[in-house]
């Protein structure tokens, strides 16, 4: 599985007047549970997570897993966020992925990655452009390795010039590669359209059921996904997945 929003709440402390504390009195963290159904890789990701210091940090801890037909427990991993940092460990591969950010002024945001193992990682400057709405960010690897990625963001999806080597007749070429995804409203769902180094995916997904507009807040939500992959150079090997996802709020 490859390809990264607080409102903190002033806590009672037992005498009638305010107080602070890591979690709201007479309470828990509120948990939830997600499972997922892949049938192109006929597994099962599930997901258990719950908030933490939400008057401190607004910060959520997760627990995530892959469980194939015969029960077998893989992938399991452990993430950490909150509204500055962010850390998630691979327990088979006992990797960790380090995430930061940081508003510099408003409007001009610095962002970092950086993974353990590989001692790689990048950093990004990301700008508004003519409001929060449009984003125009400039991200470059670390160690460099080549010219920096432009990446335009706006409220439909988003487009990035990337630089690229290609091995051409035993020598290497730098081409310009673009990536695009763009997404839209149908009916009671979201069509998203992505291309990628020379391949169209096309992707539906919707929800099962009236929340009342409340699909953060209802306790269960349940939702379908339709993806058909189009390759550009063999339309004929095209391919239609699904993927079912129930959530359960405790």
């Amino acid at each position: 599985m490859a390809e990264a929003k607080l409102d903190p709440e002033p806590i009672a402390d037992g005498s009638g007047g305010g107080g602070l504390g890591l979690f709201r009195l007479g309470g828990r963290p509120k948990v939830r549970v997600t499972s997922e159904y892949d049938s192109d890789s006929s597994v099962f990701l599930h997901k258990v997570s719950c908030k933490l210091l939400e008057n401190i940090a607004a910060a959520k801890l997760k627990l995530s897993f892959l469980n194939n037909s015969k029960g077998e427990v893989t992938e399991p991993q452990i993430s950490f966020t909150s509204k500055f940092f962010s850390l998630h460990y691979d327990v088979e591969e006992s990797d960790a992925l380090l995430k930061a950010s940081y508003e510099i002024v408003p409007g001009l945001q610095f962002r970092a990655v950086h993974q353990v193992k590989a001692r790689q990682g990048e950093v990004a400057m990301v700008a508004d452009v003519a409001g929060p709405a449009y984003k125009f960010e400039l991200s470059s690897a670390v160690p460099y390795i080549g010219m920096p990625r432009a990446t335009l963001k706006f409220p439909l999806g988003e487009v990035s010039l990337e630089e690229k080597e290609e091995e051409e007749e035993e020598q290497q070429k730098r081409t310009l590669s673009v990536n695009a995804i763009v997404k839209s409203h149908i009916l009671n769902g979201v069509c998203t359209a992505q291309y990628n180094q020379e391949n169209l995916d096309l992707r539906y997904a919707f929800k099962v059921g009236d929340e009342d507009g409340k699909a953060k807040t209802a306790p269960m939500k349940m939702k379908v996904q339709f993806m058909l992959q189009v390759p550009q150079d063999d339309v004929k090997s095209s391919a239609l997945m699904f993927r079912v996802k129930k959530r359960w709020d405790i």
